[in-house]
């Protein structure tokens, strides 16, 4: 029990900080790291096997092919030059952004999406002249916003589908109204915010240039269209990503090296360790020894779990809390209580510039065009937007679910 509890520990603080401070292991290091000292120190090899949800695994991995296969097909290139030739204002853009990144995070995985889009739009507002910093805190806090809707949005949600076996129309049919709601608030606080810079028009500007294959991009969007359709229909969720994904990997048109490349390998072992370090702490006796009965008692309390929810995901990240927190879901009404940590998980990491990967994705990757986002800078955004939303999203499920 000491030994995991020190694993656990480890694991947590280089998730929490991003890295080690002394040497140079990040969170998928740790994770590896971690998962092997679990083995080696009390659990067997087929244990640490059958701790790992390879329905998660699945799922994430084939739904990363399919968003691979439509940014190498130009898909995203051609909605930004589409929407640039239908946008006048500033304010303009920063909507189209807030709503392109919100819809395709909801059904691409909200990191790969700020992985694909951050480039883009700073490439747009260098191309116009503009400050990129509203409009890439606008793809940061959208991408986790926008996500919300949908049971494959972003990793901890994907997590908890496969954990909860909810139904996918109808987490969708729950959160998609918070979820609009949310991206239309997300507009107009960094509207007001930032109101004089995003005042007047937009200059005339040349469309982006790039490789835009029809034919890859019709074949991809078929595929998805029906993925979408089978995760409706109540279809086993990993088993129709992965068909879809192995279709898309049909084709002669394409090098599957260059879908390879889009894949976060790193998403995938921080995953695979993480399922093993938990198992452990579970096998250990700690995590009964933690929820005792009297605990366990007080958090039949919705405000407190969400609120329990929204500190462990800043703390130690979302997918970690979600492992830890799973264990304080009721057997009565648990697929509501699911839908909540779900919600209030991925809000939470609107909170603050480490809240989610999506937010430090956005960071790095415009830190590589001279384009600063400060601690600062992002939270005069996400603290306001994070707290109205927690708020509403505790009357929705008050009114909706009477908890």
């Amino acid at each position: 029990m000491i030994v995991s509890t020190l694993i656990l520990i480890a694991t947590l603080f280089v998730f929490t900080v991003g890295k080690s401070p002394i040497f140079r292991v990040d969170r998928a290091g740790i994770a590896i790291i971690g998962a092997s000292l679990t083995v080696v120190t009390g659990m067997t090899f087929d244990q640490a096997v059958r701790a790992v949800d390879y329905r998660t695994i699945v799922l994430l991995f084939s739904m990363m092919i399919i968003a691979s296969y439509l940014n190498l097909s130009g898909l995203f290139q051609l909605i930004g030059n589409y929407s640039m030739s239908k946008l006048h204002t500033k304010k303009q853009l920063l909507f189209w952004v807030i709503l392109a990144t919100g819809i395709l995070s909801a059904f691409f995985i909200n990191d790969i999406v700020c992985l694909l889009f951050t480039p883009i739009v700073i490439l747009i507002c260098q191309r116009l002249e503009l400050n990129p910093v509203p409009h890439l805190l606008g793809v940061a806090t959208a991408s986790n916003i926008g996500s919300v809707s949908t049971l494959i949005g972003n990793p901890q949600n994907i997590l908890i589908g496969s954990l909860s076996h909810m139904s996918f129309s109808w987490y969708m049919a729950v959160t998609a109204p918070l979820s609009v709601v949310g991206l239309i608030l997300n507009y107009l606080v960094i509207a007001w915010v930032y109101r004089e810079e995003l005042n007047g028009l937009l200059p005339d500007c040349s469309p982006l240039v790039g490789v835009v294959n029809r034919y890859l991009i019709r074949k991809g969007l078929i595929v998805m269209s029906l993925v979408l359709l089978g995760f409706l229909a109540g279809f086993d969720p990993a088993i129709v990503a992965i068909l879809g994904a192995s279709l898309l990997l049909v084709t002669r048109r394409l090098k599957p090296n260059k879908v390879y490349a889009g894949i976060d390998f790193n998403l995938l072992i921080i995953f695979i360790g993480l399922f093993v370090i938990i198992g452990g702490v579970e096998q250990s006796g700690l995590i009964g020894r933690l929820l005792n009965p009297d605990f366990v008692q007080h958090i039949r309390s919705l405000p407190l779990f969400a609120v329990l929810t929204i500190l462990f995901s800043n703390v130690v990240s979302n997918v970690p809390a979600v492992m830890m927190l799973k264990f304080l879901i009721p057997t009565s009404s648990g697929q509501v209580w699911w839908a909540s940590m779900a919600v209030f998980s991925t809000f939470a990491g609107n909170l603050t510039l480490t809240g989610s990967i999506a937010n430090l994705i956005v960071v790095e990757q415009a830190k590589k065009q001279n384009v600063d986002i400060s601690f600062s800078t992002y939270f005069k955004i996400g603290f306001p937007i994070t707290t109205i939303l927690i708020v509403i999203g505790l009357v929705y499920f008050r009114i909706l679910f009477g908890m």
